[in-house]
């Protein structure tokens, strides 16, 4: 793997690709709530046929390919991750949940100590 960064030009049939693609998808939605009269199944099928169309276009144009191989690459990645395991993860939960709650503990505390200040020593209003 190249860690060079490949710049292609695009050339403008992709770029009528692409435009196409969208314009099928948007129809797909649109068929999708123009057709709100028809059962759900044919509903359903206007948008689905709708996005399917969008991807194949998409998947024979150089950005829908690259994009296909960055998900491909993603995926992957996710796969190296090391997750936490469900003792690790409820462990941090509640470290995160005990600083919250001191930390709430402490504002409360430094809020009324201002308070105090403000209201009963600097300004001798006291407060009922």
């Amino acid at each position: 793997m190249s860690n060079q960064p490949v710049q292609t030009v695009s050339t403008s049939n992709d770029k009528v690709k692409v435009a196409l693609a969208v314009l099928v998808a948007i129809a797909g939605v649109v068929g999708f709530y123009y057709l709100s009269d028809k059962p759900a199944l044919v509903r359903a099928g206007a948008l689905v046929a709708g996005l399917a169309i969008a991807v194949l276009l998409l998947w024979t144009s150089t950005s829908g390919r690259e994009f296909l191989n960055f998900a491909k690459e993603s995926v992957r990645e996710t796969k190296k991750v090391v997750w936490p395991t469900r003792k690790e993860a409820t462990q941090i939960t509640a470290i995160v949940f005990a600083f919250v709650l001191v930390m709430a503990v402490f504002l409360w505390g430094a809020d009324k100590l201002l308070e105090f200040l403000l209201y009963d020593v600097i300004l001798g209003w006291k407060n009922k």
